[in-house]
């Protein structure tokens, strides 16, 4: 498999190339965004781009967007110091297959590497979303971060108001299930903000749990010790996006 780093310092580029060899990988390499949609090209040449955030000139989000432009099944890792899971859920809206956190091992990126490979071909709706898509409404099964997939399971029922996952750490092929609870008092805040009661078990908490287990992995590089987490309250963006949310 070929891949194409994008990255503008050099000793990171260097790091990644010779990691990425290491596991069986050709890679080229381009030290911009402009650059590397120059070598992309149509993309038919490469199976990954591996895709720094933070970059002079045009910067990764802008970058992958061109190579969704050019390319809308394309694999997309985006690689980052800086981000937040606000960052991650924007990257995915334009069509990213991983995100990975900087400083990182050899053991974390070529499992990540790995892990988006491996989920490239399990998301419904490959490629950038609608623009006019409400934020955080994304049609995926696998979601991979830190090199971790995250597996939807069983939806929810009224009398159990959990939703399950299962988590794959692809770099040793370990998994495990999580279980997120939604908090009755997260539900009646919803409710008495937007006037609207969603049902515990409904699409809008699943999408919340979804979202805090990414968190969760985006941020500790691991699964929760118990294997439990707790949906406790919702941000504001998501109220609106509750007030108007259709599970038809």
């Amino acid at each position: 498999m070929k891949l194409l780093i994008i990255d503008d310092e050099p000793h990171i580029r260097h790091m990644m190339r010779l990691t990425l060899e290491a596991a069986g990988y050709a890679i080229d390499e381009a030290a911009d965004g402009q650059a590397g949609l120059d070598r992309f090209g149509d993309g038919s040449g490469y199976d990954a781009v591996v895709l720094d955030q933070r970059m002079p000139g045009l910067d990764g989000l802008e970058t992958l967007r061109r190579i969704k432009d050019r390319a809308p099944h394309s694999c997309v890792l985006m690689v980052t110091a800086f981000a937040s899971i606000e960052l991650a859920v924007d990257a995915m809206r334009l069509g990213a297959t991983d995100f990975l956190r900087k400083p990182m091992t050899p053991e974390t990126l070529r499992g990540a590497v790995a892990a988006a490979l491996a989920g490239k071909t399990t998301l419904r709706t490959p490629g950038r979303l609608p623009a006019d898509r409400p934020a955080g409404s994304m049609d995926i099964t696998v979601l991979t971060m830190n090199g971790f997939q995250i597996l939807r399971t069983d939806a929810a029922r009224p009398s159990q108001p959990e939703h399950a996952f299962r988590v794959k750490h692809v770099a040793d092929a370990t998994e495990f299930t999580v279980t997120v609870s939604i908090d009755p008092e997260a539900v009646d805040r919803v409710a008495r903000l937007t006037h609207r009661r969603l049902d515990p078990a409904s699409a809008f908490w699943r999408l919340q749990a979804e979202r805090l287990l990414s968190a969760y992995v985006w941020s500790e590089g691991s699964g929760p010790p118990d294997g439990r987490l707790t949906v406790r309250d919702v941000s504001p963006e998501d109220l609106d996006v509750a007030a108007r949310w259709d599970d038809a």
